[in-house]
C-alpha cells in the first residue's frame, strides 16, 4: 500500500490549509487513517484519524474545533481541512493506514498503523 499526501505550505496565522492523502489500495470496512505530524526537535504526535466504514472520527485535543478530516470513498482518499492555522501547527504532516481494524479509541496511536505517507510540510508563520 502506498499513501501519497499533498497539499502542505506556506500559510499565515490564522488561514487555511487542505491536506489530502490518496491510497493505492482501497481502504477495508475496518480500516482506520489518519494523519500525524512531527514538528522540528519534537517527536511524531496524533491529530486526526477516522474510520472507513463508520467515519466515526477522533482529534487530538490541540486541533479539535479548527481541523476537520474527511474520506472519499471513491477516491481512496482522506483529508484534512486544517483552519485557524497557528505557528504551533509548523510540522511535516504525515497520512497513515492500518493494516488491522482497530477501534476509534486506539486510532491515536502509532502502533495502530502500518502503512505511512512520505509527509507534506506545513509552516505556519506568525
Amino acid at each position: 500500500v502506498q499513501l501519497q499526501a499533498c497539499g502542505g505550505g506556506l500559510v499565515q496565522a490564522g488561514g487555511s490549509l487542505r491536506l489530502s492523502c490518496a491510497a493505492s489500495e482501497r481502504a477495508f470496512s475496518g480500516n482506520a487513517l489518519g494523519w500525524f505530524r512531527q514538528a522540528p526537535g519534537k517527536e511524531r504526535e496524533f491529530v486526526a484519524a477516522l474510520r472507513w466504514n463508520s467515519g466515526s472520527t477522533r482529534y487530538a485535543d490541540s486541533v479539535k474545533g479548527r481541523f476537520t478530516i474527511s474520506r472519499d470513498n471513491a477516491k481512496n482518499t482522506i483529508y484534512l481541512q486544517m483552519d485557524s492555522l497557528k505557528a504551533e501547527d509548523t510540522a511535516v504532516y504525515y497520512c497513515a493506514k492500518s493494516s488491522g481494524f482497530p477501534i476509534i479509541s486506539e486510532t491515536g496511536l502509532s502502533r495502530a498503523y502500518a502503512y505511512w505517507g512520505q509527509g507534506t510540510l506545513v509552516t505556519v508563520s506568525s
